[in-house]
């Protein structure tokens, strides 16, 4: 699985990008569901994948399951890779630590979030990682120029985010998610 290797990579690195601060007030039984990845900082475990999505759902141990899913057109397959997630401190502020692989742990870090949990600036560990998410395939431009706004206000590259396709006759349908406490 692509997706998996560089987050061996990223082991140990739970921490927020410097100068930035997570949301409060987060509440995780909002933020559970699925969310359509609209732009990303490429890199290797999502290069070349459009369509891609991650959906969080709670655990039975309390943790959160994380599946990413994006489609590669070349090879014209659906990649995924499971993962859980847990809170880096208090449960009421968006940082999370992420693992895909064992005991490996990277930084996830919500930077913005709208009230109504439609629209979020993620990043990862560090300014190397950024994904701007929706709860649909697409997203306003309005709010997509604020969340990029945002961005370069936190000194992320915003210049070399690309968008990610989600048109729906583009995308072919997502197989089902198995069903795992």
């Amino acid at each position: 699985m692509t997706w998996l290797a560089p987050f061996t990579l990223l082991a140990g690195c739970t921490g927020v990008p410097e100068g930035t601060q997570p949301v409060t007030d987060f509440r995780i039984d909002h933020y559970l569901g699925q969310w359509y990845e609209i732009a990303r900082l490429d890199h290797g475990f999502e290069s070349g994948l459009e369509c891609v999505t991650a959906n969080y759902s709670l655990r039975d141990d309390g943790d959160i399951r994380v599946i990413n899913r994006g489609y590669d057109p070349k090879e014209r397959r659906w990649e995924s890779a499971e993962g859980r997630a847990s809170f880096a401190g208090e449960p009421d502020v968006g940082h999370l630590k992420v693992s895909f692989f064992g005991p490996f742990y990277a930084g996830y870090s919500v930077l913005a979030l709208d009230p109504g949990y439609q629209h979020a600036l993620v990043a990862g560990p560090d300014r190397d990682y950024l994904w701007i998410l929706s709860r649909q395939p697409t997203m306003p431009a309005a709010t997509y120029s604020a969340y990029l706004d945002r961005a370069q206000a936190l000194d992320f590259p915003v210049d070399e985010l690309i968008s990610v396709e989600q048109d729906p006759a583009h995308c072919p349908p997502q197989p089902d998610i198995p069903s795992t406490g």
